[in-house]
Parts: C-alpha cells; sequence; structure tokens
C-alpha cells in the first residue's frame, strides 16, 4: 500500500514569516497539534515544505521560556526541513522512519516535490486495524467454510 492511499490531503499550512500567534490560532481553530510550513513558489498552487511546527514547539520554546509570541515568527521555532516522505513510498517505509526519527507526523510530497498530505501514526494504526480486521474476517469465514463442507 502506497503513502497516498492513507495520508491527509487536506492540510493545515502556514508561512515561515507568519507570527507564532497566528500560527497557535490555526491550530486551535483547525482543532491540530501540528502545521507544515512552507514557501509558495512560481507554479501556482505549488507548495514547497520548509518545516513544521507542533504544539509541543510553540510550549518548549516560547511558553516555558515567557517570550512573547508576537515577537517571533514561524521560522524561529519551527523544525526546518523535515524528513519527509513521497506519495508512492510504502507504508510500511513510512513507518520505518516514523520509529527511526521518534516522529508521529511526517509531510508527504507529490512527484514534483510539493505538499501533497500528510501521513500520522493515527492514519497508520487505522489503516493496518482494517487490514487486521479482513484478516479476522477470513478466518471466520474460512471456519464457517470448512462446517459447511464438512457437516
Amino acid at each position: 500500500m502506497e503513502i497516498r492511499d492513507i495520508c491527509r490531503q487536506n492540510v493545515i499550512t502556514v508561512q515561515r514569516d507568519d507570527d507564532l500567534s497566528r500560527a497557535a490560532r490555526l491550530m486551535r481553530e483547525h482543532h491540530v497539534g501540528f502545521l507544515v510550513a512552507v514557501d509558495s513558489v512560481a507554479r501556482e498552487g505549488m507548495r514547497r515544505v520548509v518545516g513544521v511546527l507542533t504544539d509541543r514547539d510553540l510550549v518548549v520554546a516560547v511558553m516555558a521560556l515567557d517570550l512573547d509570541p508576537h515577537d517571533l515568527c514561524v521560522e524561529d521555532v519551527m523544525t526546518p526541513d523535515p524528513v519527509t516522505v513521497r506519495e508512492h513510498d510504502t507504508l510500511s517505509f513510512a513507518l520505518g522512519e516514523m520509529r527511526h526519527l521518534g516522529v508521529r507526523r511526517l509531510p508527504v510530497l507529490d512527484d514534483c516535490g510539493a505538499l501533497a498530505g500528510l501521513v500520522s501514526l493515527d492514519d497508520i494504526v487505522t489503516q493496518l486495524a482494517r487490514e487486521l480486521n479482513d484478516v479476522a474476517g477470513s478466518i471466520r469465514t474460512g471456519g464457517l467454510v470448512e462446517r459447511e463442507v464438512r457437516s
């Protein structure tokens, strides 16, 4: 299975020069704890990933240090040049990257390198649960068929 089959395509983004209070408002409005920082490039609609910003980043790098979020921009706190996966990468590959890096979310890029989506551990666990349900259903059905044939 490819990542494009399970990733979320509606990704909340910010620009690197947005102030942190705007980023925090976006997180609140959209009920997310993760934003992808993008730069728009010449081609209309193409968004190039330049960083990621988490609610934890805001707490640890701003609030815990008693800094004013109005005085800082996304670029001051974001993780620059984050690891990404491609739409055609496998679920197994993405999971391996997450495990290796200790992260729960990865931006997904299209063939041109533009932001295409976001994959999270939640998305992966949901997909794996569906597949395990199919396995369990196959086992149940096999037992029913066996009983009918042997009765």
